[in-house]
């Protein structure tokens, strides 16, 4: 496998999905919750939209079909955009993505749950634990929660339960229809963008203030971190499998720290990288990255 053919791929990832909590911190200036969560909807849905006319990839046939990708919209799209969003107008790009970054333990304990078919293995559980333990060193649960706002954690935190229903229902629901992944995700991104566009009707523009960089900031987060993020992302499966395209769920949390301190002078506190280490490292854990090598 040559590595120089999807490592650009890779890191461009991970640094756009790195950089999307300070885009949406950005596009907070001018936007609502929802908002910004209907303008990264369209325009990564127009992205999507035009990368299959010029690939000539056709759009799903078949109302059940639509229907299924609407669900996974709702779990990937709509539901996370703005609780996100909400979550950012009272909780610093920083802690959002570090909060991100237990999607992998989030989607195990879905999986645990409602999609078991076999007895959870202990290397899960033990993923599981370092993870709750991250999450609670985030937070700095031994001063109540710091200075963070409740309502914004809770936001967080049911968006990424969201995340981890999303990607085991994709895997029963979705995967074994075998269509191309251009088309699924051209689909899904439309069907979220219309879903939303009434909320951005009634509530979606905070502000008649039109700044260059907030807007540069959601026509990033749009395009490529909703759009051509999936482009990426299956160029990377494809290129050195789905195990290793995993791994950008670590990698973003770190950009994510580092942006938000650089460009928008948010203070960190020691216990939010020491929490998000352990995060990251429960999510390896908890995927058996750790079981496999030494199996």
């Amino acid at each position: 496998m040559n590595r120089k053919s999807w490592l650009p791929s890779y890191i461009a990832l991970g640094i756009v999905w790195g950089c999307s909590f300070i885009f949406i911190k950005l596009g907070l200036e001018f936007l609502t919750p929802f908002g910004v969560a209907f303008v990264r909807c369209a325009l990564g849905a127009l992205s999507l939209l035009l990368i299959a006319r010029i690939r000539k990839i056709s759009l799903p046939k078949g109302r059940a079909i639509w229907l299924k990708l609407w669900v996974v919209s709702l779990l990937l799209n709509v539901i996370p955009g703005v609780l996100f969003a909400y979550a950012e107008v009272r909780v610093t790009s920083v802690l959002a993505g570090i909060i991100n970054a237990t999607t992998p333990l989030a989607t195990v304990i879905v999986i645990l749950i409602a999609f078991r078919e076999e007895r959870p293995k202990r290397y899960q559980l033990i993923g599981l634990a370092f993870g709750a333990l991250g999450v609670l060193t985030v937070l700095g649960i031994w001063k109540g929660i710091g200075h963070n706002s409740l309502a914004g954690i809770v936001a967080l935190l049911l968006a990424v339960t969201c995340y981890g229903i999303s990607f085991p229902f994709t895997r029963k629901y979705v995967t074994p229809l075998g269509m191309r992944s251009e088309s699924l995700a051209a689909a899904q991104i439309t069907t979220g963008a219309i879903t939303l566009l009434p909320f951005f009707l009634i509530d979606g523009i905070a502000k008649d203030q039109f700044r260059i960089g907030p807007m540069l900031a959601m026509f990033a987060l749009g395009v490529l971190g909703t759009g051509y993020a999936y482009i990426w992302n299956f160029s990377i499966i494809s290129a050195a499998g789905s195990s290793i395209a995993s791994t950008v769920t670590y990698l973003t949390p770190v950009v994510a720290v580092f942006v938000g301190w650089i460009f928008l002078g948010e203070t960190i506190s020691w216990n939010e990288p020491a929490g998000g280490i352990l995060v990251i490292l429960g999510a390896a854990i908890s995927q058996g990255r750790f079981a496999r090598k030494n199996g």
